[in-house]
Parts: C-alpha cells; sequence; structure tokens
C-alpha cells in the first residue's frame, strides 16, 4: 500500500519573490490558446518542462496532477506533500506550487479554467461535496478508507476517459470533456472530505483575486465599471489593480474583458442565438458596439469567428 500523504510546512518560495505565470495555452501548446479544459500526458509536460518543476503558477486555471508511480515532492503554497504514487494534487487557480517526479513516471495532467469550475459548481457540485477553491488537496490510495477503494477506481477511471476523449477528434468532444471534468471533480470531493492535512491557507492577495473573479462570474454581462467590483469586494482600485498585476500580471479589466470574450466565443461556437441575440444576451444595448469590441480584441468579426468555428467539433 502506499505510504500516507505526510504534509508538511514549507518554503517553496519567499514572500514578495516574483512567480512566473504559466498559460499553457501560449507557453506549450498554441492550439489551445482559449480551452478552457487542457490534457496531456504527465510525460510529455515533464519532457518539456523538466521532472524537477520550479514553483510557478496558472493565474486562473486550476491543475490536477495524477502521478502514476514513484516518489513525489509536491509543494502547494506553503504546505509539502512528501507521498509515493499513486497520488493525486489538485492546486487551486492562482495558488504557487513546484513539483518533482521521479524519471519515468507516468501519469495525468488536467487544466481547467476557473469559469468552467464555477459553472460547474453552481450546477449542482457544491451539494454534492465542498470544493474550495483556495485550498489544495492531495490524495493517495493509502489516506482512504476500505470501503473508498473503489472511488480511487473510479477516479482513474474518469482521468483514463479524459484522455481518451481528448485523443480522439468526435462531435461533442468540449461537452464530453466538461461532463467528464464534472464527474472527476465530484470524485476528488467525496475522497477529499476537506482534509485537514491537505489544505493550504491561502494568501490575502489570493483570497482577493479569487473573490474579484467570483464576481466577474456573477456579473460579467452586467457590465460594471471597474470601481463597482472593487466596491463590492471592499478594496481601493489601486489595491485590485496590484494584486491582479501581481497574481495574473494582467490589470483587473484585461481580465474582466477575457471572461466576457470567452462567453462570446462560446456562444458563437455551441450556441444558435444570432449575433445581435447575443450581444442582447450578454447586455450590449448596441450591437454594433458588440463587434467592435469583439474585433478590437481578436481581430476579426462575430460573423467571421462563427463560420471559422463551423464544423466538428475538434477543440474544447
Amino acid at each position: 500500500m502506499p505510504a500516507r500523504s505526510n504534509a508538511t510546512t514549507a518554503r517553496p518560495h519567499q514572500r514578495g519573490e516574483w512567480i512566473p505565470n504559466i498559460n499553457l495555452g501560449e507557453d506549450y501548446d498554441h492550439r489551445y490558446v482559449d480551452a478552457v479544459i487542457h490534457y496531456d500526458a504527465l510525460g510529455n509536460l515533464a519532457g518539456f518542462f523538466g521532472r524537477d518543476m520550479p514553483v510557478h503558477r496558472h493565474a486562473q486555471y486550476l491543475q490536477i496532477h495524477y502521478v502514476e508511480r514513484g516518489e513525489v515532492n509536491f509543494h502547494i503554497d506553503d504546505k509539502l506533500f512528501q507521498v509515493k504514487g499513486p497520488a493525486l494534487f489538485l492546486t487551486p487557480p492562482a495558488v504557487p506550487h513546484s513539483f518533482q517526479t521521479e524519471s519515468g513516471a507516468g501519469g495525468h495532467v488536467l487544466t481547467v479554467h476557473q469559469s468552467l469550475v464555477w459553472q460547474l459548481l453552481k450546477g449542482g457540485l457544491r451539494n454534492e461535496a465542498s470544493i474550495q477553491l483556495d485550498e489544495g488537496i492531495c490524495l493517495t490510495p493509502g489516506d482512504l478508507a476500505e470501503r473508498q477503494a473503489d472511488q480511487w477506481t473510479n477516479l482513474r477511471r474518469v482521468l483514463e476517459q479524459i484522455r481518451q476523449e481528448w485523443k480522439a477528434d468526435l462531435p461533442g468532444k468540449s461537452q464530453a470533456l466538461e461532463h467528464l471534468v464534472a464527474f472527476l471533480l465530484i470524485q476528488i470531493a467525496r475522497l477529499s472530505h476537506r482534509r485537514a492535512t491537505s489544505t493550504a491557507v491561502a494568501s490575502d492577495d489570493l483570497r482577493l483575486f479569487h473573490r474579484f473573479n467570483r464576481q466577474i462570474e456573477l456579473h460579467f454581462r452586467d457590465h460594471w465599471r471597474l470601481s463597482r467590483y472593487s466596491d463590492e469586494i471592499g478594496v481601493s482600485e489601486s489595491r485590485l489593480n496590484q494584486v491582479c498585476q501581481r497574481v495574473s500580471a494582467s490589470p483587473p479589466k484585461k481580465i474582466i474583458h477575457e471572461r466576457i470574450l470567452r462567453e462570446i466565443k462560446r456562444m458563437l461556437t455551441f450556441g444558435t442565438l444570432s449575433i445581435n441575440e447575443i450581444a442582447y444576451e450578454l447586455g450590449f444595448s448596441d450591437p454594433a458596439y458588440f463587434s467592435r469590441f469583439f474585433k478590437s480584441h481578436t481581430g476579426m468579426s462575430p460573423l467571421h469567428y462563427r463560420k471559422m468555428s463551423e464544423g466538428p467539433l475538434s477543440g474544447c
């Protein structure tokens, strides 16, 4: 039986030290620059970034690592988990993390945009079990009661299904992946039970950044001014800008616009509403301004983007 996870307080980075933000779509796999889900085999990512991955973060992405075997040292914020595989690690959006795995160790790496995670939570996942996005999770079979062995098997099976669906080029790929990710998060929630040994305390900056992004998720259709967001979360615009720049290297307005653009692209690709109807649905009072907004950020009109997206669903 693999060793029980051993979480200890560690210092993988110093307070105030600059921590790089890695966007897999921009820094690793340009085919998926706008993807809300990205999957790859652990070995592929290790071949690109190395087995000894220094501290980094993914500003708006939750990440799940599943390591099949071997010794693993995994930092999540100020916690160090020293375990033997198989082991699963969940890293919340923007939380610094680093890890070392043995040569040849296989597994899965799943990266999910926080907007999809919150969409799943609103859709009922929160009622199934509580996943706090500002807490890290480490799970191994040795942590679990005997009656949970089947759930661990289910977790591994879902990861394998995600791998197969990702590799396939079939109609409905995006929707299938979203359902599989939802089921995977449910399995993780059931197994974790908010274990005290596997949580990491988030910094004030991270908590504020998460609160800001939750407000965006609730109100991006309302086109709030930045001052309204800062008032809602109880900080100045200057403080909010500093935090967003530190955590994601992006100003808050860009983060808001990226969320609006992501929804526009989703509706253009998968929806049946006309372009004018999409504009009104997303809170734009003037369809002409909606088109100018989209083109200024993407370099193409909504109609052009829709035509490019037609055909078999090959992305996510």
